[in-house]
Parts: C-alpha cells; structure tokens; sequence
C-alpha cells in the first residue's frame, strides 16, 4: 500500500525567484490569504491555488517554529 501511495504523488513545485519574492512579500503584508486574493496570486505568478494555499500554510508553519525558538 505505501508503494503505491508514493508512486501517486506530486512532484514537488519548485518556486522561481520571482514567484517567491512576491509570496514572501504578501506573506509579510498578511500571513492568511482570503479566496479572491488566494486566486489572484495564482493566476499572478501562474501556479495554482492548492499551491498557493500550500506555500503560505508551510510558511505560517516555519514562522511559528522560529519564533518558538527565538
């Protein structure tokens, strides 16, 4: 079963320099990002939404971690 799940999975997105300099920069102006401005972004930076939505619950995550240790 493990197998199969992994043959199943996505690549992993590799984000240009462009397209993370403009996620970094919303993700300072606000860490959650509504639908509409979700959807703008993606189309924006031309990746897809569930990416976009992945992008900043990852970042929100690693924020968290480094300000439990500083």
């Amino acid at each position: 079963l493990k197998a199969k799940a992994r043959k199943l999975r996505k690549p992993r997105t590799i984000y240009s320099s462009l397209q993370l300099q403009a996620l970094n920069q919303r993700f300072q102006h606000a860490q959650y990002l509504a639908l509409p401005e979700r959807a703008e972004l993606a189309s924006q930076l031309g990746l897809t939404q569930s990416q976009v939505k992945i992008w900043f619950q990852n970042k929100r995550s690693k924020y968290k971690k480094i300000m439990k240790q500083g």
